[in-house]
């Protein structure tokens, strides 16, 4: 019998519901009333179950009946008072004061459907209700919880600026036009998302960035249907030229300089409401390879740590392989001094080089992965200490060699030195099919396992960018920036990689001494 009564409540229930979504379903496809009392009976149907919804009679001086509605903690309370209550009130209005001068508001929309009412609420602006008027006003209210302006925790600064995207659009735009105060600066703003919709804004140089890109990446943004997009990243993975690969398609930023570096060069970013990331495209190999810093920093010594960065490439990739392909295939070519201290380190090693290999580098992956979760002086602690205790008494348990713990090692240090996370995330992924191979053919996978990786950069696009330029196809010209960086002043062009509208970049700008080029 209680199961019956049970059955019974919970399909009652249901129908219930069922009605109510119903009813809002049909209050979307209406119009606003021009009765104030049916308006919010219809507000009542619309946003049943959300206490936040403020809803505010008032009488004007007119004597006309009036309503204001808003979700609490998403507006300005203090704008609503000052702004807009007190002169409704205390103020003798007529039709036309309103709408020109009556509320010192910034933009004041009149809107005649309830789902332009829903968005506006949901979106933090406030809605006015004047009975016998057949129609809302919308007005500019939002005042949401912010956080402020800081620097980045993921992308550190050296001589540049110390300033991060916040979660909020407006702001973010406000920081990437503080670099660039340029009437070319253009912005198409886009709505994603069924359930959850997101303001996304697409910036970019109307004088400089090539029309194609242009088209591109709207025609795929317009395309994602979803029921929310909640983080920039979300948004590259729904975008981006191939799922399928460990190398990144575009890059995500959360400092506005790297933005507007971007943008002079005649890329595109896209802005994310909600999200402090910004979406940069079209991308190649080598971009994720520079940092901001790079061009604070006097040319001889970065161009060393970028060649540095590129020996990480290789290192952090291919180290923990030839260690494998030399114990196991080639140690015949290994220094008879070298071997002999191979061997005796590897003596009562009960593994083979693969899965002690993979033991050790699975290993440093969670290792860095819990440094990341805990609290930054927790996770140092155990990014340090932890990597030293398990590595150390790993070797005293004869677990694993004294060798592969300073091959491991070397090879994580060369994965963090590429600054781009995800550029680094895709490095450290390869190294474990390179191990297999390696283990497999000694030598001969290594070299099949780099053609493999070399054709596959070949093959990949940005936005129909080939994602290994200069490189392939050869622009001399982008060399200058490449692996190395000469001086600034050498940089006549924007790259041609990209197809800038607007090619020339600057002057002749040669230092004192130096004969311009």
């Amino acid at each position: 019998m209680g199961e019956r009564m049970g059955f019974f409540h919970n399909w009652l229930r249901g129908r219930k519901a069922f009605s109510t979504q119903k009813q809002a379903d049909n209050v979307l496809n209406s119009t606003i009333s021009s009765s104030n009392s049916t308006n919010l009976y219809y507000l009542s149907v619309l946003f049943s179950g959300i206490p936040e919804l403020i809803t505010r009679t008032f009488q004007l001086k007119t004597g006309q009946e009036a309503a204001l509605v808003y979700m609490e903690g998403l507006v300005d309370k203090t704008s609503i008072n000052m702004d807009i209550l007190r002169p409704l009130m205390f103020e003798k209005l007529n039709e036309k004061d309103f709408s020109e001068s009556a509320v010192s508001i910034g933009q004041i929309k009149k809107v005649q459907t309830w789902s332009e009412v829903e968005q506006a609420l949901l979106n933090g602006k406030s809605i006015l209700f004047i009975d016998g008027e057949p129609t809302a006003h919308e007005m500019e209210t939002q005042g949401w919880p912010q956080r402020a302006i800081e620097e980045s925790k993921t992308e550190k600064s050296l001589k540049s600026a110390h300033q991060g995207f916040t979660e909020t659009a407006s702001q973010n735009m406000a920081l990437i036009r503080r670099f660039i105060p340029n009437r070319e600066l253009k912005v198409k703003e886009f709505t994603v998302g069924e359930r959850a919709s997101s303001k996304l804004f697409m910036l970019y140089l109307a004088d400089v960035t090539n029309e194609q890109f242009l088209r591109e990446m709207e025609c795929r943004i317009k395309s994602v249907k979803v029921d929310a997009i909640l983080t920039t990243g979300q948004l590259g993975e729904f975008i981006e030229d191939s799922s399928f690969t460990p190398f990144p398609q575009f890059s995500v930023t959360e400092r506005p300089d790297t933005t507007a570096h971007h943008l002079l060069k005649g890329r595109v970013a896209v802005v994310v409401d909600r999200s402090p990331g910004v979406l940069i495209g079209p991308m190649t190999f080598h971009t994720f390879f520079q940092t901001i810093d790079d061009y604070s920093i006097r040319s001889l010594v970065i161009s060393f740590i970028r060649l540095m960065r590129y020996a990480g490439f290789f290192i952090a990739i291919f180290t923990p392989a030839f260690y494998i392909a030399m114990i196991t295939f080639h140690y015949e070519v290994i220094p008879l001094k070298l071997l002999i201290t191979l061997g005796e380190s590897r003596e009562k090693i009960p593994f083979p080089p693969l899965l002690e290999a993979i033991s050790m580098e699975v290993v440093i992956e969670m290792l860095r992965e819990a440094g990341v979760r805990l609290p930054a002086p927790i996770g140092q602690t155990i990014g340090v200490v932890g990597g030293i205790v398990i590595g150390q008494a790993a070797v005293q348990a004869g677990l694993v060699s004294n060798v592969m713990v300073i091959v491991v090692s070397i090879t994580a240090i060369a994965s963090f030195i590429i600054p781009d996370y995800e550029m680094s995330a895709g490095i450290r992924l390869l190294r474990f099919p390179m191990m297999l191979l390696a283990s497999i053919f000694g030598i001969v996978g290594i070299m099949i396992g780099m053609m493999v990786m070399v054709i596959h950069l070949l093959s990949l696009e940005s936005l129909g960018v080939p994602y290994s330029s200069p490189i392939s196809p050869l622009h001399l010209s982008d060399m200058k920036d490449t692996f190395i960086r000469l001086p600034q002043w050498m940089f006549k062009k924007r790259p041609l990689s990209i197809k800038p509208k607007q090619l020339k970049r600057q002057e002749n700008n040669g230092g004192t001494g130096d004969e311009n080029t």
